[in-house]
């Protein structure tokens, strides 16, 4: 197997890995123990494929009662961690995204 080879076979298994921590709703810490990881390596993994640029998507739900013909167009998005975000039409959807990453990751 070539250098090449190993190197996209290790980008893959750490896009499944970071992806499955993220829909799993456990810390970093808590996914590393339970899978054996190193911490050091997953978070060094996570930040180079979150810089990749590759579009990640997330599910959008509607509060129950929502209506979309009301006067407010303004999306809340709620983090896992409780936080939450108000944007307004015509947001920068590259830029909501790295603010919700920020602050998803912050304590």
């Amino acid at each position: 197997m070539t250098q090449r080879e190993r190197s996209k076979q290790a980008r893959r298994k750490w896009q499944r890995l970071v992806s499955a921590q993220g829909r799993s709703g456990q810390t970093v810490a808590a996914f590393c123990r339970e899978h054996k990881l190193c911490a050091s390596h997953f978070f060094w993994w996570k930040k180079r494929l979150g810089a990749s640029g590759a579009a990640k998507f997330l599910e959008v739900k509607l509060a129950a009662g929502a209506s979309i013909l009301g006067e407010d167009r303004r999306v809340e998005v709620v983090l896992r961690n409780g936080r939450s975000l108000r944007v307004g039409p015509g947001f920068d959807p590259a830029l909501v995204g790295a603010l919700a990453a920020v602050l998803e990751s912050a304590a």
